[in-house]
């Protein structure tokens, strides 16, 4: 394959997924999100189906041009649907000390909120 055709492909490989995305700080924890993506955050203070604004962006990237904020990005906002309010998958946590009669079995369900991203301004 010539090289200037392997050049062209690759260029053409990464230009189709250039599409606009942006990190978001949620309740302590950095995302990455997309326009219609959905994920699961540590339990949120808002009603289902209402709307959220996130105001921690800390990088956007659209289309190639990325503002990077120190430590967030001037007026850009994400906002987002609250879906619904849910549970975890079981954690087991299970101790045991060898020979001496001791074990103990925990299970714990964390509290999620799914939400979908609705649009990101910048």
């Amino acid at each position: 394959m010539p090289v200037g055709l392997k050049a062209l492909l690759l260029q053409s490989k990464f230009l189709r997924n250039r599409e606009m995305y942006a990190v978001v700080e949620i309740l302590g924890q950095q995302f990455k999100v997309e326009k219609g993506s959905k994920l699961f955050v540590n339990r949120m203070a808002s009603e289902e189906g209402s709307s959220v604004k996130l105001d921690r962006v800390l990088l956007v990237d659209n289309e190639g041009s990325v503002k990077v904020g120190a430590p967030v990005v001037e007026n850009a906002s994400v906002s987002a649907k609250v879906i619904k309010h849910c549970k975890g998958e079981t954690v087991l946590v299970f101790k045991k000390k060898r020979r001496k009669g001791y074990q103990t079995l925990n299970g714990h369900r964390q509290a999620l909120t799914q939400i979908e991203i609705e649009s990101i301004n910048a």
